[in-house]
């Protein structure tokens, strides 16, 4: 442990469903309670049932978020509730005895209730304790953490990194465990933090654990602030929100399956409104219920500096992307589509040519290695097909991830090459499974081509994996799957198709190191974690290799 180190206290439905599944038009307006999005003890006088978060963390500041409910009938998505006064308190200590920093924001039914205090002045690579206060109620104290000044030498830099949460699936225990640590500067969502779908229409092994609130299929500003809350009410959740700093990217399931610019393969132009009308609504809510600094109104997109050790540039791969195009019309090379749009894919060129930094991090919600199935059986390729979106046919192309918009990649990866970029990581959720990818200028002639990059992509916290949709015990998918994968993909290290948990990415001047852990059980509230495996990327060498234990 270095010294910066502390301890937690230290004072079959388909995943990625291509056939559209809709309630019967009587279940479709059954739509539960307001209240199901707050727990079941309404609240008497100002309250914080939602807990505290922190997030985007500068040298010199960080954003605190908290939602308060001023009356009983002022829950998530109702729209009622009176303006109500939200103090914040900024200390050293958890005790508030030495308080940096202070002020207040207004709580109001337009922003659903929730506030931000976006605090500067601080010190840097520092700890701090923070809380709100309403009506004489205190909120739960919270811990956060500033980032290094912007020349400072780091020594190292712990991030905790998570995807894919569906409520209905199982518990958060993902969450209680990287909380328990105590060691992160912060921690990364890399989208899904939500699902938008009804009861029982997306994968859970076929058993909801837990029922979301809406239990209809989420399209209204109402409904996703509703969806927003109930999941602000997890504990888990909560406790890993208190005690680090949050960096935030959406994925589709913020909005809809498979989402576009102008729709999504989980979304009815018309029978369900609006798809700008939707898309409005659930970047609203995201904003208001996520403690996410966005550098441009409306998008994810942004960059964070750590120090001299790295900067991590978070993408948005949802809101400027062309539609995904059926596999084998060769329109996945068509120059004019795009999974970044040209503003952006500029943006993170140019950033990326210009760090100074030893590190480049890109915050990635879909895979950027290219995928090939390869000869799986068929008993294997359907459920995989599945999982990934893929023709059931196996044409080798995921056309929702990189691999559908093969030109932006191309150039992407051709300027790391052409610029001598080294020490690119991309940090990546979304399918379910946990990788160690090098990323290659050409895979069809890897490993004799070179690689540009690295890729971890991290397993879902909850949502289903191959297992899952075979319904057979873990790790039997993975002995049969991985061995096949891999020979196709010469690029990948390692795939683990079938178990749910999260990633530790730990960096320093000599190497970036992820620890891949996993859960016991993810329908067991109290499941444990364990160590699987870990990979890492040497400075300067742009390849994965396997490491045999934990940092």
């Amino acid at each position: 442990m270095t010294s910066r180190q502390r301890t937690a206290d230290s004072n079959s439905l388909s995943p990625r469903r291509r056939t559209v599944v809709k309630a019967a038009a009587a279940t479709a307006v059954l739509a539960a309670p307001l209240a199901a999005a707050i727990p079941a003890r309404a609240a008497e006088a100002p309250a914080f049932l939602h807990g505290v978060a922190s997030g985007d963390p500068l040298p010199d500041g960080i954003l605190l978020w908290t939602r308060v409910t001023p009356t009983a009938e002022a829950v998530p998505g109702s729209g009622l509730g009176p303006d109500t006064e939200v103090a914040w308190t900024v200390a050293k200590d958890k005790a508030f005895t030495n308080v940096v920093a202070k002020g207040s924001v207004t709580a109001t039914a337009a922003s659903d209730h929730t506030v931000k205090a976006d605090v500067r002045g601080l010190a840097p690579a520092t700890d701090y304790w923070f809380r709100f206060s309403a009506g004489g109620t205190d909120s739960p104290a919270a811990r956060t953490r500033t980032a290094p000044a912007a020349d400072a030498t780091v020594t190292n830099l712990r991030f905790g990194v998570v995807s894919c949460a569906n409520w209905e699936a199982g518990y958060f225990s993902s969450y209680r465990h990287l909380a328990a640590r105590g060691d992160l500067d912060a921690w990364l969502h890399l989208g899904d933090y939500i699902y938008e779908y009804g009861t029982g229409e997306y994968g859970t092994r076929d058993t909801v654990v837990r029922q979301h609130a809406p239990t209809h299929e989420i399209l209204t500003l109402a409904d996703y602030r509703i969806r927003h809350g109930k999941y602000k009410t997890d504990p888990d959740l909560k406790a890993l929100h208190a005690v680090a700093p949050v960096v935030a990217i959406w994925d589709d399931h913020e909005f809809a399956n498979d989402a576009w610019s102008g729709g999504a393969e989980n979304h009815t132009e018309g029978a369900e409104g609006a798809w700008t009308a939707r898309q409005a609504a659930a970047k609203q809510a995201y904003f208001e219920w996520m403690p996410v600094r966005p550098a441009l109104a409306g998008t994810t997109y942004r960059r964070l500096r750590f120090g001299k050790l790295a900067d991590l540039s978070l993408l948005d791969l949802r809101s400027f992307r062309s539609q995904q195009v059926a596999v084998g019309n060769g329109s996945v090379d068509d120059p004019d589509r795009t999974i970044t749009g040209r503003a952006q894919l500029d943006w993170l060129k140019a950033g990326l040519k210009s760090s100074d930094t030893t590190w480049r991090l890109v915050g990635n919600s879909v895979m950027i290695s290219p995928f090939a199935i390869g000869s799986l059986s068929a008993d294997l390729l359907k459920p995989l097909a599945e999982l990934l979106g893929l023709p059931k046919e196996g044409l080798a192309l995921n056309t929702d991830q990189w691999d559908g918009y093969t030109d932006d990649r191309r150039e992407l990866l051709a300027h790391l090459r052409s610029n001598a970029i080294r020490n690119t990581v991309f940090l990546t959720g979304d399918i379910h499974m946990a990788w160690a990818n090098d990323v290659p200028v050409d895979a069809g002639t890897y490993p004799l081509s070179a690689s540009a990059a690295t890729e971890f992509v991290v397993t879902s916290v909850t949502s289903d994996n191959l297992d899952d949709l075979l319904k057979v015990p873990e790790g039997t998918v993975t002995a049969l799957a991985a061995p096949v994968i891999q020979l196709a993909n010469r690029h990948v290290h390692w795939v683990d198709t079938d178990r749910h948990g999260y990633g530790v990415l730990d960096i320093t001047a000599d190497r970036a190191q992820m620890d891949y852990y996993v859960l016991s059980d993810k329908t067991k509230a109290n499941a444990t974690s364990s160590w699987a495996r870990s990979y890492r990327t040497k400075t300067g060498t742009q390849k994965v290799e396997r490491t045999y234990s934990p940092v």
